[in-house]
C-alpha cells in the first residue's frame, strides 16, 4: 500500500483554541473565529475542529451559513464537532437533546464527517452492549441529517477500551458508527499497539488523534491529559509505532493531531498550531 507523500492533517478543536481548557465554563475559545481559522489555514491543516461551546457562540453571532463561508473561503476540506454526553440516558434528554441538536445543525450546514460523543468520567462499563440500542438510536438521527457517528473510548470514562469499543461496533452493525481513536487514551489505558490491532478494523476508525506523552502519569489521569500532554514525538510514547500499526490496518487519514497543556495554551494560537503541526509531521515513517 502506498500513501501520500504529505499526510493530511485536522486540528482538533482544543489544538488550536488558545488559552481555554475542557471543563471550563463555558469551553468557549478566547480567539475570535476568523482569526482562527485563518491560523489554522495559514499553519497547513486541511481541516479542524470545534467543541459545542463554540458552535453556540458561532451561531449566535455569524450564524453556521457565515461559518460555513469562512471555511469555504480557506478552503478546509473537513471539519469536526464535538462532544456529546449523556446520549443513553433517557432520563437525562432534556439535557443531552438540546445539545445533539446543536450538534446535528452544525453537522449538517458544515458538512461535518461525524458527531463526536463521549461517555461520562467514572468507572468503566462492564458490559459495552449496554450502548447498542442508543448508539444506534443517534446514529440513525445522524443519517437522516447526513453525517455519522464516531465514539471516542477515553481512559477515564465509562468506555474505555479501543479493542472492546471494537467489538462494540460490530454489535451496532451501522457503517456510519464508528470510533475515535486518540493515542493518548490507548497508552494511558495499558492497551498495547499489538492488542488493538488485533480487533479494530480500517472501516471501524472515523477519526484518529495523534498526541504525546511522558511515561509517567501527572496528577490525575484527567489532569494529566488537559494540561501535560506532549508534542508528538516530544515525550516517551511510540507515535510513529502507532501510525504504522493504523496504516497496516489499512487507515490513510486524514490525521488528528490533539494537544492540549498548559505550555500549548500559553502559545500565540499560529505559533501553537505551527509546532503541532511540524512534530506530527516528523512522526511519519519516511
Amino acid at each position: 500500500m502506498t500513501y501520500p507523500i504529505t499526510p493530511t492533517f485536522i486540528a482538533s478543536c482544543w489544538t488550536s483554541a488558545g488559552n481555554i481548557a475542557p471543563l471550563s465554563t463555558p469551553e468557549t475559545s478566547p480567539v475570535p473565529l476568523s482569526e482562527r481559522l485563518e491560523a489554522v489555514a495559514s499553519t497547513g491543516w486541511a481541516g479542524f475542529g470545534l467543541a459545542h461551546d463554540d458552535l453556540l457562540a458561532a451561531r449566535d453571532t455569524i450564524g453556521f451559513s457565515g461559518l460555513r463561508k469562512l471555511i469555504d473561503v480557506a478552503g478546509f476540506s473537513h471539519v469536526e464537532v464535538e462532544l456529546l454526553s449523556n446520549w443513553w440516558d433517557d432520563s437525562r434528554a432534556h439535557e443531552w437533546r438540546p445539545q445533539f441538536e446543536l450538534l446535528l445543525d452544525a453537522a449538517e450546514a458544515l458538512g461535518t464527517r461525524f458527531i463526536k460523543v463521549g461517555t461520562a468520567l467514572g468507572d468503566e462499563m462492564a458490559d459495552y452492549s449496554e450502548l447498542v440500542a442508543p448508539l444506534r438510536q443517534v446514529t440513525k438521527e445522524a443519517i437522516a441529517r447526513g453525517t455519522r457517528i464516531a465514539l471516542e473510548p477515553m481512559a477515564f470514562s465509562m468506555v474505555r477500551s479501543i479493542p472492546a469499543s471494537a467489538d462494540l461496533m460490530r454489535l451496532v452493525d451501522l457503517p456510519e458508527c464508528g470510533l475515535v481513536v486518540d493515542y493518548w487514551h490507548i497508552f494511558r489505558h495499558g492497551t498495547s499497539l499489538e492488542e488493538v490491532a488485533q480487533k479494530l478494523t480500517a472501516d471501524q476508525v472515523f477519526g484518529v488523534e495523534l498526541n504525546d506523552a511522558d511515561a509517567e502519569v501527572r496528577g490525575t489521569l484527567f489532569e494529566d491529559t488537559r494540561d501535560h500532554r506532549r508534542l508528538c514525538g516530544q515525550g516517551e510514547q511510540d507515535v510513529t509505532g502507532f501510525i504504522s500499526m493504523l496504516q497496516g490496518l489499512g487507515f490513510n487519514g486524514p490525521w488528528g493531531v490533539e494537544i492540549l497543556s498548559n505550555e500549548h495554551r500559553a502559545l500565540p494560537v499560529r505559533d501553537a498550531l505551527a509546532s503541532a503541526y511540524s512534530t506530527a509531521l516528523a512522526c511519519f515513517p519516511g
